[in-house]
């Protein structure tokens, strides 16, 4: 599908999944080819243009994606990727402050559960979830199934002005441990 124009790829994870961008960029013909996860979202066989950008949405939040394409010397080109009009380094490091995500493995299925910090939203597998948040002595749980498993995400204050409020997720009681994505 790309071809041997293949010139980068990029993974990058929303709380709805993983997801993959390919571009391809023929640098004789001008061609470009965008897909996430496979999918062609972008194709353009033929351009005077060899350098500029290319937009589109990825996930289902459709956070907007832009591939910039610039001459650093002669034919050489650089290749970068904007998510939701950040560097992809920025936007990174911000959903490390604003989502927290747990990968666990129940009855033999893989699962990745993202808490999304700002509004509590809890998604599973690319699903929103459906959860009961309830206030306790020592915080928040949030309530959700996972299977037919309980899973509980508590949110209380560690006691630490710097970290604030720590997140940790509970399957049927038992406290998972965070994965850095």
């Amino acid at each position: 599908m790309l071809g041997g124009d293949l010139v980068a790829v990029w993974e990058v994870a929303l709380s709805d999944g993983v997801y993959r961008i390919e571009f391809a960029h023929g640098t004789t013909t001008g061609k470009r080819v965008v897909t996430v996860n496979g999918q062609e979202v972008i194709r353009k066989d033929w351009m005077f243009k060899l350098v500029g950008k290319e937009t589109f949405m990825v996930g289902n939040s459709n956070t907007k994606a832009t591939i910039n394409i610039e001459a650093i010397s002669g034919f050489a080109y650089e290749y970068t990727l904007e998510m939701g009009g950040k560097s992809l380094q920025k936007f990174i490091d911000n959903r490390a402050k604003t989502t927290k995500t747990w990968l666990l493995k129940v009855d033999g299925e893989d699962y990745r559960v993202v808490l999304e910090k700002d509004t509590m939203d809890v998604w599973c597998n690319g699903q929103k979830m459906d959860t009961m948040g309830e206030f306790v002595d020592d915080g928040t749980e949030t309530h959700f199934m996972v299977g037919e498993h309980e899973c509980c995400i508590k949110a209380t204050s560690s006691g630490k002005k710097k970290s604030g409020i720590v997140h940790y997720l509970l399957l049927d009681g038992e406290k998972i441990p965070a994965t850095t994505q």
